[in-house]
């Protein structure tokens, strides 16, 4: 039982995975870093909002009273916008600083390996062994 556990542990794409998840929480940083000391304080230039959850917000079926706000529907297009462009600079960041760089590293490797339609030279065990082969193929004298 404990073998099956450490196998399935020890399995590549399963460490790939716990990689992926402890950068992924680290990098989570460098975006919030982004998004908050440079695309939010250009979204408040053009906007005059801090970011754009704000932005473009109005309150549907007003609850009557002003203390009585759970009866309020807010409908928050900016709110929506804000998770589409938190979503867009992740993925971007992620592209371009992790998943590009290793394609490219992965193409220089690739291109150090030979070609599947080139032909391979035998080895010297392969050429001895169809010496041996063609020996005790000949007729003896």
């Amino acid at each position: 039982m404990l073998k099956g556990f450490k196998d399935f542990i020890m399995r590549g794409n399963v460490v790939d995975l716990a990689v992926a998840v402890v950068i992924g929480t680290a990098f989570t940083a460098v975006v919030t870093s982004l998004v908050e000391n440079l695309i939010n304080p250009l979204i408040a230039a053009v906007f005059g909002q801090p970011d754009l959850s704000d932005v473009w917000t109005w309150t549907v079926n007003d609850g009557g009273t002003p203390t009585d706000a759970t009866d309020d529907a807010i409908l928050s297009i900016g709110g929506f916008l804000t998770a589409v462009l938190n979503f867009l600079i992740v993925a971007a960041a992620i592209y371009f600083l992790i998943v590009l760089p290793l394609n490219k590293l992965a193409a220089l490797r690739k291109k150090d390996e030979p070609a599947p339609d080139e032909p391979v030279a035998p080895t010297e065990i392969e050429l001895l062994t169809e010496i041996r082969d063609a020996l005790k193929e000949q007729p003896r004298a």
